[in-house]
């Protein structure tokens, strides 16, 4: 019977012929090859038809994905089987070369399905994964995972991919404050209007409020390098041949997972930068004063084709709010640690950490693609400024006015009612400020007439604000750029 029978049994079987319980059985088959079960069983499985993680999918490096994949995970816990035995022969105990040779002819060729479907019977992974290493490895089968616990291979994966984790996050830091310092330098004397409650205020210059950016990731960076003498994994053999400096000294089961919160906590942090800096791009972008990156063929809206969306920085954005509500997590799981140790941190685990890495990476992936690119309209700047300055000169007005003997308080006065008529002109009848003009045409300022057009110079509003940025450029950014030696100007892509 054809879909379209069945639907009009459905729809007309009280006025129609045909018996009750063909009706009953339509349904019942109806409701069965329309289910979303019924399709999902029909349709061939491919990688488009689970659950994919954004992160991993569309936003995070390929590097940093491959950093908390099961291979990597899988092939560190091998090793670490392999470091054990190696330390151990050293030590004196009965471990043999040809087992250590057969351990590490392996360490790369896991066979991950074997241990999930071991997994599947005993309900233990280290031990699923200790098994089919085993099977591979018949002669050191005695000798793996010797004197061991689970949270050998486990912790100490763990803190070996948040090593790596953080040495593939600091150089793109590095990176993205190296294209920003080049930004600044570059425009460290164009006048901009500064904003205070997102008002109008004193002139800053465009050089000067990307400083602003780039010192909150300053303090970032440092936050993530970390004191390398707190840094203390491992044991000292093991340690060594992992890539570790030093050791915990004490600890239970499992290493403090006050390290998850001081690592989450900073890269939630490095989150909150970029939401600062991406936000004031997207107000400013809204200004039409700078833009981020728009490529060629690059759509900004499917509705409106004329519309130069912010995406990056909106992106940054929603990105940075995920990994700053991710911070909270590792408080809590490091408040339940029960004793020695409990268990029920790991599944949370494998979730906050991988997530809290892969988004920031994500963040400094696109935030390192937004500086490169980063556009500056000079002309739409000045025309605010316009806008604005003869109000912030009123101030070198009235010095001038005391310079060429006039009364203080008596110029504040004539320049407070022209104010207020200039202002009128600009929000009741929608005009430009012509308070130049009506003190350039008032008699009581004749004195200073001359000196106007100089007074109202927008050079002579930004202070040392060239200067600061000179010295912050040389005294702050420039001794931590040199700690990394291999940056590039290589451009920076992003999948999607």
């Amino acid at each position: 019977m054809s879909r379209r029978k069945l639907m009009c049994c459905l729809l007309f079987h009280r006025s129609s012929s045909i018996p009750l319980e063909v009706v009953e059985r339509t349904k019942f088959f109806y409701f069965i090859f329309s289910s979303p079960i019924f399709k999902y069983f029909c349709t061939e499985m491919d990688e488009y038809s689970t659950y994919r993680n954004p992160l991993s999918s569309r936003y995070a490096s390929d590097q940093m994905s491959y950093n908390f994949s099961d291979r990597k995970k899988f092939t560190t816990w091998r090793k670490l089987w392999l470091y054990l035995a190696k330390a151990s022969k050293e030590l004196g105990l009965d471990v043999t070369d040809v087992q250590i040779a057969e351990m590490e002819s392996h360490v790369d060729d896991v066979n991950i399905k074997a241990a999930d479907e071991e997994e599947r019977k005993i309900k233990h992974d280290v031990m699923a994964h200790l098994h089919v290493f085993a099977t591979q490895c018949p002669t050191a089968s005695p000798i793996i995972h010797l004197g061991a616990t689970s949270c050998y291979v486990g912790d100490n994966t763990d803190l070996i991919v948040i090593k790596d984790g953080l040495d593939i996050l600091l150089p793109k830091i590095a990176q993205s404050i190296s294209r920003l310092a080049k930004f600044a330098e570059e425009y460290k004397s164009m006048p901009t209007l500064g904003f205070t409650h997102l008002q109008a205020a004193q002139l800053t210059t465009v050089g000067k409020r990307t400083c602003l950016w780039i010192q909150d990731l300053l303090m970032d960076e440092k936050a993530i390098r970390g004191d390398h003498e707190k840094v203390k994994q491992l044991d000292r053999l093991v340690t060594k041949m992992a890539g570790f400096n030093r050791s915990f000294i004490i600890c239970g089961q499992t290493y403090t997972r006050k390290l998850d919160i001081e690592c989450v906590s900073a890269l939630s942090s490095l989150a909150a930068s970029v939401h600062k800096m991406c936000t004031d791009i997207r107000l400013l972008a809204s200004r039409k004063e700078m833009e981020e990156p728009f490529e060629k063929s690059q759509v900004g809206s499917s509705a409106m084709p004329y519309k130069r969306n912010p995406m990056r920085s909106e992106r940054c954005c929603s990105l940075a709010r995920h990994l700053i509500t991710l911070a909270a997590n590792p408080f809590h799981t490091a408040a339940n640690q029960w004793m020695e140790r409990t268990l029920d941190d790991s599944a949370n685990r494998r979730i906050t950490l991988a997530e809290a890495f892969l988004t920031a990476d994500a963040l400094l992936q696109m935030t390192q693609n937004i500086a490169q690119g980063l556009v500056v309209y000079p002309k739409v700047i000045e025309r605010y400024i316009q806008e604005e300055l003869p109000f912030m000169a009123t101030e070198n007005i009235i010095v001038a006015m005391v310079k060429a003997g006039g009364d203080r308080q008596e110029c504040h006065e004539q320049i407070r009612v022209l104010s207020q008529q200039a202002g009128n002109v600009v929000k009741q009848q929608g005009g430009n400020n012509d308070l130049v003009q009506r003190i350039a045409s008032c008699s009581y300022f004749q004195p200073i007439h001359d000196q106007i057009q100089c007074l109202l110079d927008p050079k002579t509003f930004i202070g040392r604000a060239p200067q600061q940025v000179d010295e912050f450029l040389q005294e702050e950014v420039a001794p931590v750029l040199a700690l990394y030696p291999g940056l590039t100007s290589n451009s920076v892509e992003f999948k999607v």
